[in-house]
């Protein structure tokens, strides 16, 4: 590529560190710490050669990108974030998932890693944390390349389906829009692609709430999980119905590759913390979806299920604010605050 010459201005590690800067290497250090403890109790129970390789390969990814945000935070004098530590995980706790269920998983959360990863390119300058975040998303498009061939060599997952080759490109006709009444027309590439990956993610989610139900402590936190298991089920199923209109095969649930354990691997803090932090990103795979989505009555799948997964964060936070558990990011100055002092 050709370097642009555009002036003399070049970042430095001797600048501070941006609200974005900041603000992505607190949720990459967050992020990872609660990996750290999850990917360590799967360890200690995985028997599959190749898949433990996987965890091992996404564990050093773990500790290495905590490791550079720690050295980054400390040297601008920025508190590390609590986080999560051995305190949050039981690695003598019995087996909670088969193994298949590990790739499964790894996917699922680097797929949301790199949604963080990817948006925080653009908005970082500074050289040392720019590199970094390239760094991160490689590595991570290099993990996922190999869960990917994991998957397949194993026959452990379907490919997104196949539709037929268009004899030639073509326009928009009257009834692209509609949906609900009339001649409506069959699902577009786009809207495939984003239905099979929700179905995807959203199947690995019912499988973890579920188990996460299974050994919390805490009965609310239980109850909350509970509707979100429901909830999660009742989505895929939406979404499924989408496809099998159109004759189009989905991603099958995982719910047989939990285990009957009810003792708990984790904290109620860690468990909570990952639901609400994953569900949140579904709102996001959900502007996604609705971005190149053309039918109304797609759209308003999507618009339901955003109301219902906003109401489970909300419920999240609450709960989580309520034990003093809930870590947030480095805030602006409170202007009012500090001129009434």
């Amino acid at each position: 590529m050709k370097p642009i010459k555009v002036g003399s201005y070049k970042t430095s590690t001797n600048e501070r560190l941006t609200s974005a800067e900041l603000g992505k290497l607190w949720a990459t250090y967050m992020g990872n710490s609660m990996s750290k403890c999850i990917l360590n109790y799967y360890l200690q129970h995985v028997e599959d050669k190749d898949i433990k390789t996987l965890l091992e390969n996404a564990l050093k990814l773990c500790g290495e990108f905590m490791e550079v945000t720690k050295d980054i935070m400390e040297k601008e004098n920025y508190p590390i974030p609590l986080g999560f530590s051995d305190e949050d995980v039981n690695l003598g706790a019995p087996r909670l998932f088969q193994d298949e269920y590990y790739v499964h998983y790894l996917k699922y959360v680097a797929k949301a890693g790199m949604s963080i990863y990817n948006a925080g390119i653009p908005l970082v300058f500074r050289k040392d944390v720019n590199e970094f975040f390239r760094y991160i998303m490689i590595s991570t498009i290099d993990l996922v390349d190999q869960i990917k061939e994991l998957l397949m060599s194993k026959g452990l997952i379907m490919k997104p389906p196949l539709i037929p080759v268009p004899e030639k490109p073509a326009l928009a006709s009257e009834n692209f829009l509609t949906g609900f009444l009339g001649d409506r027309r069959p699902l577009h590439a786009l809207e495939i692609a984003h239905f099979y990956d929700n179905i995807e993610n959203n199947v690995t989610s019912k499988a973890l709430i579920m188990a996460f139900a299974q050994v919390v402590k805490d009965e609310k936190i239980r109850k909350l999980f509970e509707w979100g298991t429901d909830m999660t089920a009742a989505n895929i199923q939406n979404y499924m119905k989408k496809l099998q209109q159109d004759n189009l095969p989905a991603p099958s649930f995982l719910d047989d590759l939990v285990t009957s354990s009810t003792f708990s691997p984790f904290s109620d803090k860690l468990m909570l913390f990952h639901k609400m932090d994953m569900f949140s990103m579904k709102i996001r795979a959900f502007g996604n979806s609705v971005a190149v989505n053309g039918r109304h009555d797609v759209g308003l799948v999507y618009t339901k299920s955003f109301m219902k997964i906003s109401k489970f964060v909300e419920s999240a936070a609450d709960i989580m604010i309520e034990k003093g558990w809930m870590e947030i990011p480095p805030l602006a100055a409170d202007r009012g605050k500090l001129a009434s002092d």
